[in-house]
């Protein structure tokens, strides 16, 4: 083996480990910035809610494979079987109270309803967070879990001080949380679960 040879391939070994941690670096910072995965909806417990657009679709019958939008009143409207009370039903219940109203026209009506896009599901976080905004959610959210959507907290929020609004009957209501107090496994009863419209807002 020539002199030159072996220099070549000291210089390989070398620079294997750099061009390793150079690739682990490009693999991390593509990781950063692509779009965090969305995590699954689960279809068994999320509950319909105004502004969901559904595909609803009955078996067999090609001329009953819709789109459609779940109104501001929570109803929506789907050939044969009229007007029905969509929002608060799970999508499962929502096919069941179709396929019954069909049943009047089509005997043996199977109807599939499958979520399209969320349009429903909305809390908000205010105040000093990272990422305030507007949240949709599928899957039961509570106030720990919002905060972490929302980036944190900033370094000079009062995080002892937050507080959930709630509007019920027309009524808003304030509910106290003590992050403090949950942080260190105290007082867990105030991490409720948040529901659509409700609005966090850390000083």
């Amino acid at each position: 083996m020539s002199a030159l040879t072996s220099w070549f391939r000291v210089r390989a070994l070398l620079l294997l480990p750099i061009i390793g941690l150079l690739g682990s670096a490009v693999h991390a910072e593509e990781k950063r910035s692509g779009d965090e995965p969305q995590r699954p909806m689960d279809a068994a417990t999320y509950r319909v809610q105004p502004g969901d657009v559904l595909f609803v679709s009955v078996w067999k019958e090609t001329d009953l494979q819709l789109q459609v939008l779940v109104r501001p009143d929570g109803g929506l409207s789907f050939p044969l079987a009229g007007d029905v009370s969509a929002s608060g039903l799970t999508v499962e219940a929502l096919g069941e109270e179709i396929a019954k109203r069909l049943r009047k026209y089509i005997p043996v009506a199977v109807v599939t309803v499958a979520v399209k896009e969320l349009g429903g599901n909305r809390i908000y976080v205010i105040g000093k967070v990272n990422r305030p905004g507007e949240y949709p959610f599928s899957r039961p959210l509570d106030v720990m879990q919002a905060l972490s959507l929302a980036g944190g907290a900033t370094p000079f929020a009062s995080l002892n001080d937050v507080r959930v609004l709630r509007r019920e009957n027309g009524r808003q209501t304030s509910i106290p949380f003590h992050y403090g107090d949950v942080e260190r496994g105290r007082n867990l009863e105030q991490n409720i679960e948040l529901e659509t419209g409700d609005t966090v807002v850390v000083p």
